[in-house]
């Protein structure tokens, strides 16, 4: 259940990233529950705090400029951010906020001029780890690699950054002016638009093996020559990227201006970060080494905690919620079956939607999926109340639109909150049966099949010949039990109208080559279900506005939804800072069915009495640079 896409992902993105929860706080010593996170508490040197990774869900990019292969909370927010800062980072050592963090950011915050056509960046004047300076010309490089491989970028949406600017140059050592287009809405351009952003190092201009830093030409590249060395200095890099047997050794990924550096690293998922001695920001890390520690699943990462063998479960270690006693109040746990180990337990709230991609360009089911009345009775036959109470055991909650129900806040509109949460399609099997036999569809040999083709009110809608038989299947995470169970309840709910649904457990990282969006005639399009397990709003949106899931063509658009309205929709929410434009948005992402919605929940996270100062906040935003340790294992 508790996948993580960024902006993918999940997404944000996350989208959609990779698998359970991140670092949750630690409360007061002593072994009940706690929703507080502990103080700071003596510090040792030499610490080492270890961390779980899931076997085949660990970080496999380091490059922050790469396609929607890479765009997962795991490769970002706990793996990249640490070595490598974006221009504006959100959250921070906090489980309530969602908003920028100017101080953890290497720039200052934006300042909007010329009726909010006008946008100047000032740097602060941080350092590189070679010793260079982390100012305009840093930020210049991503913008020009941008302007030369945008549809190589996840973050990228057309029409915005950088359809929509004029211009931009530095004016200063440490400023960049950036010339809009149009206006906009200066905090959406700030969340979701500069949030794309990532300065970068002269030592990544570079477009062969050994080469002096700065030779690739890309820093002062332009349109003139079609952006050709910004081009090579990105499929340079990109392979780089995709060599990850070198991502401890190789000297690129050793310039950074985050909190940590990378020392070893093995793809499987083992790997060590050491404290960065020349970060600029504050506070530095106190912990000696950061360690990464591969399991094969969830269950094994919680044999790991009752051993004491953890410092916290990390970014893909929650207590599994089978393991727990079903949730109180706020979806905290009335007791700590982890206390004898020496753990205290906190809920991790996130600023998420959970789903699966519905592939609308899959080339046998993608004119059934296009029918709004089919998406509508696949959510009336999705018990996800169900889901969340009994394989959730309380800590889950139903989806029902592209915004995040929790935390609570000014985005959710009236129509999520319709019967009771479950938004305009609660769980009713009889009506869903009822809606497939009006537009044609019979049981046949037990199995749903369309008798009436033809474009009228009776039929089953264009493109659907007789005889077409609803026989799906779902590729989903493997080694995630609630997730798996998660699925074999929705099986279930589909069978009970005929709809015949194949579960095909996967990887993590193996299901991230499927979410490139294709056409009807490539091999990788017959998927018909992609449950990766959801999707954060941890950038490139920060405000849950929908450009990077369903606006027509981006490339977090997994399954290819296209709907003029949704687009418009989308685009009112860019300029208008009014809730009720926003509203009109989030409402129709729940009666139009663009994904199928899945439960997504409150992970509950342990963290070892010795471990200080960690807390989490709902955009997963990984921060141990704030940890102390009270002593050497913590």
């Amino acid at each position: 259940m508790f996948e993580r896409r960024r902006k993918i992902g999940v997404a944000g993105v996350a989208a959609f990233a990779a698998t359970a929860l991140l670092a949750a706080g630690c409360g007061s010593s002593g072994g009940s529950s706690s929703s507080s996170s502990s103080g700071t508490g003596a510090s040792v040197s030499g610490a080492v705090a270890t961390i779980a990774n899931l076997n085949g869900a660990g970080a496999n990019c380091i490059y922050p400029f790469t396609g929607t292969q890479c765009y997962s909370v795991t490769n970002y927010e706990d793996f990249q951010y640490l070595m490598v800062r974006p221009l504006y980072m959100f959250g921070g050592n906090s489980n309530t906020s969602i908003s920028v963090n100017y101080p953890l950011s290497p720039a200052a915050a934006p300042v909007y001029t010329n009726g909010g056509k006008t946008v100047v960046i000032n740097m602060k004047g941080w350092k590189w780890s070679d010793g260079t300076s982390v100012d305009a010309n840093s930020l210049i490089l991503n913008l020009n690699l941008l302007e030369a491989e945008k549809t190589g970028y996840a973050g990228y949406t057309p029409g915005l950054m950088p359809d929509n600017v004029v211009s931009y140059k530095a004016t200063g050592p440490d400023q960049v002016t950036i010339n809009l287009k149009q206006a906009y809405s200066s905090i959406w351009f700030t969340y979701n638009q500069l949030a794309i952003l990532t300065p970068m190092p002269e030592a990544w201009d570079v477009s062969a093996t050994g080469a002096k830093a700065g030779s690739g030409g890309c820093l002062t590249d332009s349109a003139a020559d079609g952006w050709a060395k910004c081009k090579a200095v990105y499929t340079y890099m990109n392979a780089q990227n995709k060599d990850t047997a070198t991502f401890g050794t190789n000297p690129l990924w050793q310039v950074v201006d985050g909190p940590f550096k990378l020392s070893s690293y093995n793809v499987d998922g083992n790997y060590t970060f050491v404290p960065n001695s020349t970060y600029s920001g504050s506070p530095k890390a106190s912990v000696s080494e950061l360690k990464f520690q591969t399991y094969t699943s969830d269950t094994a990462i919680y044999t790991a905690l009752k051993t004491g063998a953890l410092s916290t479960g990390g970014p893909n270690g929650a207590v599994p919620s089978t393991d727990l006693p079903p949730a109180g109040a706020g979806f905290i746990p009335p007791s700590n079956p982890l206390a004898s180990a020496g753990y205290t337990l906190q809920p991790s709230y996130q600023f998420a939607i959970g789903f699966a991609y519905i592939n609308f360009n899959n080339p046998q089911y993608g004119p059934v999926f296009k029918q709004l009345y089919f998406r509508q009775a696949l959510m009336e036959l999705n018990n996800q109340a169900g889901m969340s109470k009994a394989v959730g055991r309380g800590y889950a909650y139903p989806t029902n639109s592209g915004v995040p129900p929790y935390p609570k806040s000014q985005w959710v509109s009236s129509d999520m909150t319709e019967n009771g949460g479950q938004g305009p399609y609660p769980y009713d099997p009889a009506k869903a049966e009822a809606l497939l036999a009006a537009h044609g569809w019979q049981k046949v040999g037990g199995v749903l099949t369309c008798e009436s083709a033809g474009t009228g009110a009776a039929d089953c809608g264009a493109g659907i010949p007789k005889g077409t038989q609803a026989s799906f299947s779902m590729a989903y995470t493997s080694g995630i039990s609630t997730q798996e169970d998660d699925v074999d309840i929705l099986k279930s709910g589909l069978a009970q109208a005929g709809i015949q649904l194949t579960a095909d457990g996967e990887t993590f990282d193996t299901l991230l080559a499927d979410t490139v969006p294709c056409t009807p005639t490539q091999a990788a399009c017959k998927w018909t279900f992609l449950y990766l397990g959801g999707w954060l709003f941890n950038g490139p949106g920060f405000e849950p506005t929908g450009e990077a899931l369903y606006q027509t063509g981006v490339p977090s658009n997994s399954g290819s939804y296209s709907d003029p309205t949704m687009d418009s929709l989308v685009n009112a929410t860019h300029t208008s800072n009014s809730l009720s434009a926003f509203d009109a948005f989030a409402n129709y992402t729940a009666t139009q069915v663009p994904a199928l919605w899945m439960p997504w929940g409150t992970g509950i996270q342990a963290v070892k009495t010795g471990l200080h100062n960690v807390t989490q906040n709902p955009l997963l935003m990984f921060t141990p640079e704030y940890w102390t340790c009270s002593d050497k294992t913590c």
